[in-house]
């Protein structure tokens, strides 16, 4: 599968979107983090039609890559919550935007000036960046993570992210802190259970997929966007139309232009066959 392949189908102008753009984790990804033999089979059909498929992720490279490579992904991938336009089939970065890191502590010191101390972690820019995870960083065990034991190791290179965790705020709680007193600063955003990010300021989903879309030459109005999480409302602004499972987000539901079957019940095949199929 290849998210600028175009194999012989309708004309691009009769299809009903030229491109799929697809979150990972709780949209594509199913609980057990595999993607579904009939989500695969719809993206492999829509893309011999002539769409373009497209992974927009708040997973840094290092943690996409094996997804891709499992996919048989060869064309863009915007990771990094839009820091990274990522060639999978070149295996380069053809865009990076890293978090000013004096910016970033100044934001930290705000937040926990507020709430108390804060759990952290860190994705480190670049094809290689590591995950870096501080004491008490609450994370998926089954991808790779470098321990730190002290906040001075998050400076010590760039970063496209930092991750915060509060002991007793929620996420949505904790979010709205972030925002009130350090959005002038960074931007917060959910990102799905215990996952909330402080990224650049202005930084969304939405900045990566157009630069993509822009390459691919597709314009926002014939792009399909699926997602799960509030970090993917910028997304749904920037499409033509926006997809939300069902074990999405209040948030995200309450803007999308049509709630789906969950992540587990092949959800976007659903909205897929329905759409360019049958298959």
């Amino acid at each position: 599968m290849s998210g600028t392949q175009a194999a012989a189908g309708r004309p691009p102008a009769a299809l009903p979107f030229r491109l799929v753009a697809t979150d990972l984790d709780g949209t594509l990804l199913r609980s057990d983090g595999t993607v579904s033999p009939a989500s695969r089979d719809a993206l492999a059909a829509v893309s011999a039609q002539g769409a373009a498929h497209i992974v927009v992720t708040g997973r840094a490279v290092p943690w996409t890559r094996h997804v891709l490579d499992d996919l048989g992904y060869q064309g863009l991938a915007v990771c990094g919550q839009g820091a990274q336009v990522y060639d999978a089939g070149a295996g380069r970065l053809l865009t990076s935007v890293t978090l000013d890191r004096q910016l970033a502590a100044m934001a930290l010191a705000k937040i926990e000036a507020e709430v108390g101390p804060l759990a952290l972690a860190a994705s480190r820019d670049g094809l290689g960046g590591e995950v870096l995870i501080g004491p008490g960083y609450v994370y998926n065990p089954e991808l790779p993570v470098l321990h730190i034991t002290g906040s001075d190791d998050l400076w010590a290179e760039p970063i496209n992210k930092i991750y915060i965790q509060h002991p007793g705020l929620s996420d949505d709680e904790l979010t709205q802190v972030a925002t009130d007193v350090a959005g002038d600063l960074v931007s917060a955003t959910m990102a799905g259970a215990g996952i909330v990010e402080l990224l650049p300021l202005g930084l969304t989903k939405a900045t990566g997929l157009s630069l993509a879309a822009r390459r691919l030459g597709v314009p926002a109005a014939k792009t399909i966007a699926f997602g799960d999480m509030p970090n993917d409302i910028p997304m749904f602004g920037w499409a033509g139309y926006g997809v939300a499972m069902a074990n999405g987000h209040p948030e995200l539901k309450a803007v999308a232009d049509e709630v789906t079957a969950s992540h587990d019940e092949d959800g976007i095949a659903l909205v897929l066959t329905r759409l360019f199929g049958p298959f």
